[in-house]
């Protein structure tokens, strides 16, 4: 990538971080993901819950996935584990998210 891609990427995507707790010992931080920092508050939630689930193949190869779990691979994002968007952390409940 070149220093003007870098430079639009940084004016158009923000990143923000996956968090596992639903079935850990301790909430885990496992990635960080680039969303569109003009999006709502609920279209990033959704976007880091879609490039965090395995569809086709595991979510940590996902373009705009920064994987930084401690093990070679991870379960999805699933009800009970947190996105934190700036220094607000959402949870994801059976539908939508709420603030935590």
């Amino acid at each position: 990538m070149d220093k003007i891609d870098a430079l639009t990427k940084t004016l158009l995507y923000e990143k923000v971080a996956v968090i596992h707790a639903a079935f850990e010992d301790a909430p885990t931080t496992v990635a960080f993901v680039e969303v569109k920092k003009d999006a709502t508050i609920n279209e990033k939630l959704e976007e880091a819950f879609m490039k965090t689930n395995s569809i086709d193949d595991g979510w940590w190869r996902n373009e705009g996935v920064d994987y930084i779990a401690p093990e070679k691979t991870c379960r999805s994002t699933s009800m009970g584990d947190m996105v934190l968007i700036g220094n607000t952390k959402y949870k994801c409940e059976m539908t939508g998210w709420s603030e935590v």
